[in-house]
């Protein structure tokens, strides 16, 4: 193992917790409710705005307009902005640097975005790398960004081990042919749909990179 990759948003900061929360309330605010499935559906991915746009769009029973969108969209920000480094995550990143590994970021979501949180967390100075949606066409599931990291690193699939929180996340990693340690975010608390995950864990918390070192 030289290296390890990050997903971003629901695994190094809950933002999925902010972004579900901003759907959740402008459903309520146009009098319906964010269905579970919906969500499970979007999680994870880069287009889910569009999957949840096309559900409240049928529930209305017209299209969503654009102030409506607009607001969301200031709503996921401002939740997201008050959002912290998950736990564990600072301490993970520090130790395996401390052993000399290479440690990227790996998301499908803008780099505006990414490197714009990173900044806020204090962390972006300690990631050598940060792959984003900008760089690759194709996003998770797809395994383009994850290949992408390897080329960057100049890595191989067996020197580097991914963590992610989606399954979406989960199945681009394997996909290019990464172990990946799963990391449910706070708005899936039971793994659902994690099971093919290498590791599934509750936390980064006290964990111990050594769990690593041996392929399973």
């Amino acid at each position: 193992m030289r290296a390890l990759f990050f997903d971003f948003d629901g695994l190094i900061c809950d933002t999925e917790r902010a972004a579900q929360r901003s759907w959740a309330e402008l459903y309520a605010l146009l009098g319906t409710t964010l269905p579970p499935d919906v969500w499970e559906r979007m999680a994870g991915r880069s287009n889910g705005h569009e999957t949840a746009t096309a559900d409240l769009g049928a529930r209305l029973g017209r299209p969503v307009t654009p102030g409506e969108l607009t607001w969301r969209v200031s709503r996921k920000q401002a939740l997201s902005n008050e959002e912290p480094l998950r736990p564990g995550v600072a301490n993970l990143v520090a130790r395996a640097r401390s052993q000399g590994l290479l440690v990227a970021v790996v998301s499908s979501s803008p780099a505006a975005w990414v490197h714009g949180h990173l900044s806020r967390l204090g962390v972006l100075h300690r990631f050598h790398a940060v792959i984003t949606g900008d760089d690759e066409p194709r996003h998770k599931p797809a395994p383009d960004l994850y290949l992408r990291a390897l080329a960057v690193t100049r890595m191989t699939p067996m020197d580097a081990v991914a963590f992610e929180d989606s399954a979406s996340g989960v199945t681009a990693a394997l996909a290019a042919g990464l172990r990946c340690v799963a990391v449910p975010n706070s708005t899936a608390p039971r793994a659902h749909g994690l099971g093919h995950a290498t590791m599934v864990l509750p936390s980064l918390e006290n964990f111990d990179l050594d769990v690593l070192a041996v392929p399973t």
